[in-house]
């Protein structure tokens, strides 16, 4: 596990504020095809296929991918749909979660204990 200082961890801000808002893009266009790709899947026995299956596949792709990136960073991505993640640190001798999410300012300002989640976020 890759730990970051706050410092750190703000520098990469902009990098992955950019990838949070690419994958809930792909989501939102990933919802489209929702029914369209269950109705697929039940006729999968008889050959399948649906409208914008291609697309529906690229997005799912996408959206693998720019997660996976997150994660080989370091990064732990908790809520696409808040754009909400969580860098760990160590603080006081112990791992702790530097938390943040998209809408708020251009630095962290939360953290919290690992069990504790967002509803446990404390001021830095």
């Amino acid at each position: 596990m890759k730990l970051f200082t706050v410092s750190e961890a703000n520098e990469m801000l902009p990098a992955v504020r950019h990838r949070l808002v690419s994958i809930q893009k792909l989501y939102s266009r990933i919802d489209k095809y929702r029914d369209g790709s269950r109705a697929a899947a039940k006729a999968s026995q008889a050959g399948g296929g649906m409208t914008g299956g291609s697309n529906y596949v690229k997005a799912l792709y996408e959206v693998g991918k720019l997660t996976t990136e997150l994660n080989d960073i370091g990064v732990q991505l908790k809520d696409y749909t808040r754009g909400l993640i969580d860098f760990p640190c160590m603080r006081e001798g112990r791992v702790v979660l530097l938390c943040w999410q998209l809408g708020e300012k251009e630095e962290i300002e939360w953290w919290h204990e690992v069990e504790a989640g967002f509803a446990g976020r404390q001021p830095l």
